[in-house]
C-alpha cells in the first residue's frame, strides 16, 4: 500500500499523481476507521484528503506555515506528518488532539479550534515574515462556513489592501462540482496570472485612452463590460473588488488541478484567493448524504453508519422542547442560533415556527448583538450558544445587553468539560465570565425537570438571565423533588450537622452521591443545590453554616470567579468557617474522555469523597 511508504511530507513529494490518488483513497479508509472507534469529525476531513495532499506536495512545511481554519479537518494532515502510527490514539488522552496543537508538532504552525480565525494569524505571520526578511510562504486554509464570521471577514478587508504576500484557500464544500466551469475557471485562472496577459492589459488600455475624446470613454466601457462578464463567470468577485487575486473555482478533489494552481499562486506577489471545491464526507456514502451527522459523530458501525451507543435525551434536547412548548402559546418567544440548529436542540423550534427562528451562520457577537435588538422592540429572545464560543461574544454580552438590563435568555450549552475535542472546547470559564458582568443573572439545573422550570422562568424574567447547562444526559442521582424557580433562591436538598455542601448545575448530582458515600463513613452532610450563581442564596447558605461550620463548594468551572467566588461574599458575613473548594484549576484542560478528565483533576465522585474526608479530618 502507498500509505504504508509515507510518513513525512517529503514522501509525499516522491510520489506521481497516479499514486497521490491512491493513497487518497488509502487515507480516507484509514480516517473512516480510525474514527468509526474513536469518534471526532469525519465530514470535513473526508473533504480535504486530496486537497491536504496537494498543499504538502508544493509547500515546505515546517518552513512554509499553513494556518487551518477550526483545525477540525486536519487529520490527513497529521498522517503525514510523522503521526501516523499514533493515529489510532485521536482524542483520547495523551495521544493526538483532534485538533492542530504546536506543542504536539512542528508541523502544526498555530493552534486552532474556534472558527474564522485563521486570516488574521495568517496575515499577522506574513506580515512577521516580512518584518524579519524571511521569504517563506504563509497560507490561511479557511472553510465557506467560517467566512460569515465577522473576524474573517475584517482579516480580509486588512489584508486586501496590505499588499502583503499571503494565500488564502477558500474551501467551499456547498457548491457542485462542474467539470466545464472548472475547466475555463483554470484556464481563466492561468491566463489571467500571465505576466504577457497583464502587461498587454496595461498597454491596451494607455493606447486606448490616447485616442481624442472617446478614450477614456471607451477605456471605461470596456472594464464595466469585462467586470459584468467576469461577475457571470467567476464567482465571489468581491474577493477582487478588496484587492485579492482570485483564482478558481477549482476542483478540489483533483490533485493535478490543485497543485496547478497552487505552484502559480507561489509566484504572484500580494494577497491570492484561491477558490477550491471540495464535497464534505466524500468516500463515505453516509457522510456525503447527511454530513451534518457526520460533522461531528462518536464511534460509529462503518457498515450501517449507525452510532454504537444511543445518545438518547440530552439537555440540549430538553432545552428545544421546552421552549418550542413554550412558544405554542407565547408568539413573542424567538429562536436565535449561530450555525448551530441541531447541534443545540433547536431543530424541532425551527420547523414549527419558521418565522421566529433565526441562524445567523457562524457570528457569535452579531448574533447577540441582534437578539439585544430584538428583545428592545419587546421580543423574547432565546440564544443557546456552546460555552466556549459564547466566549467571543463577551462584549456583546456586557454593552448590547447588561447594560440596558434586557431580557434576553442566553443557553449556555457544553458548559463544563466537554472532553475530546479539548482546551478549545470545553465549557470551565463561563460561570466566572458571566459572574463579572453586571446586571446579568446566571443559573444553572440539576437535571431536566430543573431545566425546564428554568426555561419557563427566564422567558417570563424581564431581566437578562444566563442558563448554563452541560452536554449530554442528567447525573445518576435520582431527585424526588424540583422546588419552583424564585429569584435567588438556593434549594435545601438534604440536612446535615457536619459539613454544607453547595453545589451548582451538574455537579449537584455528585453532591448528592457524595453525600450517600460520606453518610457510610457517619459524616452527615448537608447539600444545597445553589440553582443561582448569580443572585447567589446568602440567606439558606448562612443558615446551614450556622450549624456546620464547614464548607464545601462544587462546580464543573475554574474556581476563579465561579461558584466559589459568589459564596466568597456569604463567609463574610459568617465567623470561622473552615472551605474547600472543588473545582479545575486555572489552567486549559486537554482532551480526553470526561471521566477521564474527571479522575485527573479529583472532580469524579469517589476523588472528591477522599478530599472531603482529608479536609474534615
Amino acid at each position: 500500500m502507498i500509505i504504508d511508504k509515507v510518513n513525512w511530507p517529503d514522501d509525499v513529494k516522491k510520489l506521481t499523481i497516479k499514486e497521490k490518488i491512491e493513497l487518497a483513497e488509502e487515507l480516507r479508509e484509514k480516517t473512516i476507521s480510525a474514527v468509526s472507534k474513536t469518534g471526532g469529525h469525519l465530514a470535513s476531513n473526508l473533504g480535504v484528503v486530496e486537497l491536504t495532499i496537494a498543499l504538502h506536495s508544493c509547500f515546505n512545511m515546517p518552513e512554509d506555515k499553513i494556518v487551518w481554519d477550526v483545525g477540525h479537518q486536519t487529520y490527513i494532515h497529521k498522517m503525514l506528518t510523522g503521526r501516523k502510527d499514533k493515529f489510532d490514539t485521536l482524542r483520547q488522552m495523551d495521544g493526538i488532539a483532534g485538533f492542530p496543537r504546536t506543542s504536539e508538532s512542528e508541523y502544526d504552525s498555530f493552534d486552532t479550534g474556534h472558527s474564522s480565525t485563521s486570516i488574521s494569524v495568517a496575515l499577522g505571520m506574513a506580515r512577521a515574515r516580512d518584518v524579519l526578511g524571511k521569504k517563506h510562504k504563509v497560507v490561511a486554509v479557511i472553510g465557506d462556513g467560517a467566512m460569515t464570521g465577522g473576524m474573517a471577514l475584517e482579516a480580509l478587508n486588512d489584508a486586501g489592501i496590505s499588499k502583503t504576500n499571503l494565500i488564502v484557500i477558500l474551501n467551499d464544500n456547498e457548491m457542485s462540482i462542474s467539470k466545464n466551469t472548472g475547466g475555463l475557471s483554470m484556464f481563466l485562472a492561468k491566463l489571467r496570472t500571465k505576466k504577457a496577459y497583464i502587461n498587454s492589459n496595461v498597454s491596451a488600455k494607455d493606447f486606448i485612452r490616447k485616442i481624442p475624446v472617446i478614450g477614456e470613454k471607451i477605456v471605461t466601457l470596456t472594464v464595466k463590460l469585462k467586470n459584468s462578464i467576469k461577475q457571470l463567470i467567476i464567482p465571489k468577485m468581491y474577493f477582487e473588488n478588496i484587492g485579492f487575486r482570485y483564482l478558481g473555482p477549482i476542483n478540489g478533489h483533483s490533485i493535478q488541478d490543485l497543485e496547478e494552481i497552487f505552484n502559480i499562486s507561489k509566484e504572484l506577489d500580494g494577497p491570492v484567493l484561491i477558490h477550491v471545491l471540495t464535497k464534505k464526507g466524500k468516500g463515505y456514502k453516509f457522510a456525503e448524504e447527511n454530513p451534518n451527522k457526520y460533522h461531528s459523530t462518536s464511534a460509529f458501525n462503518i457498515e450501517t453508519g449507525e452510532k454504537k451507543s444511543s445518545s438518547g435525551k440530552d439537555y440540549s434536547k430538553v432545552m428545544g422542547d421546552k421552549l418550542t412548548e413554550l412558544a405554542r402559546n407565547d408568539d413573542k418567544i424567538v429562536a436565535v442560533t449561530a450555525a448551530m440548529e441541531d447541534g443545540t436542540g433547536l431543530h424541532k423550534f425551527a420547523e414549527e415556527f419558521p418565522n421566529r427562528f433565526f441562524d445567523v451562520e457562524i457570528a457569535e457577537q452579531h448574533a447577540l448583538g441582534m437578539v439585544a435588538g430584538m428583545a428592545k422592540e419587546g421580543l423574547k429572545p432565546v440564544i443557546p450558544i456552546y460555552s466556549s464560543f459564547l466566549q467571543r461574544g463577551y462584549d456583546q454580552l456586557i454593552h448590547d445587553i447588561a447594560m440596558q438590563e434586557l431580557p434576553v435568555v442566553v443557553c449556555v450549552d457544553r458548559a463544563g468539560i466537554v472532553g475530546n475535542d479539548g482546551e478549545t472546547h470545553q465549557g470551565i470559564l463561563d460561570l466566572s465570565f458571566l459572574n463579572t458582568v453586571p446586571k446579568m443573572n446566571v443559573i444553572a439545573p440539576k437535571n431536566f425537570e430543573e431545566l425546564e422550570k428554568m426555561i419557563e422562568f427566564a422567558v417570563n424574567f424581564d431581566k437578562p438571565i444566563a442558563i448554563r447547562y452541560p452536554r449530554g444526559g442528567e447525573g445518576k442521582y435520582q431527585f424526588s423533588k424540583c422546588d419552583e424557580i424564585v429569584l435567588g433562591k438556593a434549594e435545601m436538598l438534604r440536612e446535615g450537622s457536619d459539613v454544607t455542601i453547595v453545589a451548582i448545575g451538574k455537579m449537584v448530582s455528585y453532591a448528592m452521591e457524595v453525600a450517600d458515600e460520606l453518610q457510610k463513613k457517619g459524616i452527615k452532610a448537608e447539600v444545597i443545590n445553589a440553582r443561582f450563581v448569580k443572585p447567589i442564596d446568602n440567606e439558606t447558605i448562612t443558615g446551614s453554616l450556622g450549624k456546620t461550620k464547614r464548607l464545601v463548594t462544587i462546580e464543573d468551572n475554574v474556581i476563579n470567579c465561579g461558584l466559589a467566588s459568589s459564596v466568597k461574599s456569604v463567609l463574610e458575613e459568617a465567623e470561622e468557617i473552615r472551605v474547600l473548594n472543588v473545582g479545575y484549576p486555572d489552567e486549559f484542560v486537554k482532551h480526553g474522555t470526561v471521566s477521564d478528565i474527571e479522575k485527573k483533576y479529583g472532580m469524579d465522585v469517589q476523588s472528591i469523597v477522599k478530599r472531603v474526608c482529608e479536609f474534615l479530618k
